[in-house]
Formats: C-alpha cells, structure tokens, sequence
C-alpha cells in the first residue's frame, strides 16, 4: 500500500525575523518621513532637511538594533532560566514531572490511558524536550534570537528610512512635504500588504493599519513643524 504524503506551508517559523523586519522598516518610514515632514513644514532649507533625516536615519537604526537585542535578550534569559528550572526538577522529581506531562495531555483531550502512555514513551525519548515543549510552549520554530533581531532591526529601519530621504532630496522645495508624505502612505501600504502576505494574513487589513498609524505620525509633526515655524518667523 502506497503512503500518501503531502506538503503544508506554515509561516510560524518566520515570527522572529518576520516581526523584527516589519517593525524596523515602518518605523524607519514612519520616523524619519515624520522628522522630514516636521523639518520642512517648519520652514526649513533641504539641506537641513536631509541632514535631521540622515541623523535620524543613524540615531533610529542604532536605537532599534539596541532596542530588539535587549528585548530578545530578555526572552531568550527567561526560556534558558525555565529549561534550567525543568532540567533540575527531571532530575529531582521524574514521577511529579511525569504525571504534570499526563496532565497536560489529559487537558488536551487524550484519555487517561493514552495520555499516560504518550507521556511516558515521550519521556523515555527525551524527557527535557517534551516539557520544554508541552510545559512551557517553547519551540525551535519561535525561539528568539537576540542577534538575528538587532541586525534585522537596524538594516531595515535603514531601508525605511532612506525612502523619504531620497524623495526629499529629489523633490522641488516647494513640495518636499507633499511629495515625501504621499510617497510615505505609498510606501507603508506596500509593506504592510507585503508583511501580512509574507505572514500569511489578510493584505487590505495590514496595508490599511499600518498606512493610518503612519498618516497620523506626519500629520502630527506637520503641526507641531507648523506651529514652530511659525512662531519663530
């Protein structure tokens, strides 16, 4: 008898570079779009346009690869600390970390029966990655990493950023701020149709998100670039 087989694509195991990638590149957009709508409503030069963008552009990048390295970091000390805590309590109580296994298989909707000798053929195989598994939802699929995140962070926060950096620098003076916040809007509906479908979401939803969030962070800096320039003129 033929055994029949067939492919499934999941996307879980792309959260951790997928999330660290979405967020450096819409907040590179959203923050130096923003930095360049403020500086050029307030009544700027483009070269002091360019200049609080490319600083931003810097400033960003090293805040966001900071950011996702500590923040993962964290994770990764919370995992190791509970694996470290399951590892003594294998060695130091297996029948109290058996029955917790059956347990968690008995809640899952297996019979007593099957529970218990799931839980004990998992255990003779390899005890520590069951509970790492099954106890405390920690899987290769999604485990952090504290690098991976930072470098991803930062080089897309740069790409984000450079977007409305190029616009400025090739748009009239006049239209800085017109040009680069409709290039902007653009530009986030992009990505957040291309992160939902890259995610395995719906398009329209993450596009149109992630376009308000980023249409209300230049609207703001636009006022408040507005409201300086004019007082200081």
């Amino acid at each position: 008898m033929s055994r029949l087989t067939h492919s499934e694509t999941h996307m879980v195991h792309r959260i951790g570079w997928l999330r660290a990638a979405v967020l450096g590149a819409n907040d590179g957009l959203v923050s130096t779009a923003s930095l360049v709508v403020g500086v050029a409503a307030a009544g700027s030069g483009r070269p002091e346009i360019l200049i609080a963008g490319l600083a931003g552009l810097v400033a960003g990048a090293m805040s966001m690869a900071a950011g996702e390295y500590v923040s993962v970091s964290s994770q990764t000390d919370a995992e190791q600390a509970d694996i470290a805590r399951e590892t003594k309590e294998l060695a130091e109580t297996p029948e109290e970390e058996l029955n917790e296994l059956t347990s968690i298989y008995l809640a899952r909707g297996l019979d007593e029966a099957l529970a218990r000798q799931v839980a004990v053929q998992l255990t003779k195989k390899d005890a520590l990655g069951a509970h790492v598994r099954d106890e405390l939802g920690i899987s290769e699929t999604v485990v952090a990493h504290p690098i991976q995140a930072a470098l991803v962070s930062a080089a897309t926060f740069s790409i984000g950023a450079v977007v409305p950096l190029v616009v400025a620098a090739l748009s009239p003076t006049a239209q800085i701020t017109l040009v680069v916040a409709v290039t902007t809007l653009f530009a986030l509906a992009v990505l957040g149709g291309l992160g939902a479908s890259t995610g395995g979401a719906g398009i329209i939803k993450g596009a149109v998100r992630v376009t308000f969030w980023g249409a209300l962070a230049m609207a703001a800096t636009a006022v408040v670039g507005t409201i300086f320039g004019v007082a200081v003129g």
